[in-house]
């Protein structure tokens, strides 16, 4: 009974998996859809770029619900084989999301671009700090729950969106505040270095996952 107990209690850890999983692609391509809406019209390259990002989040969501959806259909084989797989995809998301920061950081540098303003940056950065700390704390502490390092990792992911969102805040507000147009490259230069650690991390779990998996 206590095993029967065990596996519905981990179907129901699944399930709550998916749905955050979807909610996160949803959230993701609406937010980024928006800000690279209000960064074109605004002429902000740090919330355009910002938008560009979210779709790097969609990546790991879509990754995470590949490999739930892929358990429940297959609940006999070893999980191994799919954290594996998602582990390789959310690491492919920290990479684009690194090159993408760091190209980003080097035009904004280069042109010396200001924006005409950066008021959409506050309002999107704020909605996104409340959204990716919920999810950032729903994932880990169901990540933990299922022993499951991919979905630890999606939500390493949502807490570099985090930093992200931290970045373009104070950046858009110093802006507005000062006129200072460079300040965010700078903040994107080190979420990049972040981002690739992450990445790098990533697919060196799913090397050890896959060797496990090979040897057992």
């Amino acid at each position: 009974m206590e095993k029967m107990s065990d596996k519905s209690m981990e179907s129901n850890y699944f399930k709550y998996v998916l749905w955050l999983a979807i909610f996160t692609i949803v959230y993701n391509i609406a937010e980024g859809l928006a800000s690279m809406w209000l960064g074109a019209e605004e002429e902000t390259l740090a919330l355009f770029g910002f938008g560009v990002d979210s779709f790097i989040e969609v990546v790991s969501g879509l990754g995470i619900l590949q490999m739930v959806l892929r358990i429940w259909k297959h609940p006999q084989q070893e999980r191994g084989h799919f954290e594996v797989k998602a582990l390789r995809i959310t690491g492919i998301g920290f990479y684009v999301l690194a090159i993408g920061l760091a190209l980003g950081a080097g035009v904004n540098l280069y042109q010396r671009h200001k924006p005409e303003t950066t008021l959409g940056g506050i309002l999107i950065s704020i909605l996104s700090i409340l959204a990716m700390v919920w999810l950032y704390k729903t994932k880990t502490a169901f990540g933990r729950k299922l022993n499951s390092e991919p979905i630890l990792a999606d939500g390493r992911c949502t807490l570099v969106c985090i930093y992200m969102s931290i970045i373009l805040l104070v950046s858009s507000v110093i802006f507005e505040l000062s006129g200072i147009g460079w300040i965010d490259a700078i903040g994107s230069l080190g979420l990049a270095w972040f981002s690739f650690t992450e990445g790098k991390e990533a697919f060196e779990k799913a090397k050890g996952k896959a060797y496990s998996c090979c040897h057992t």
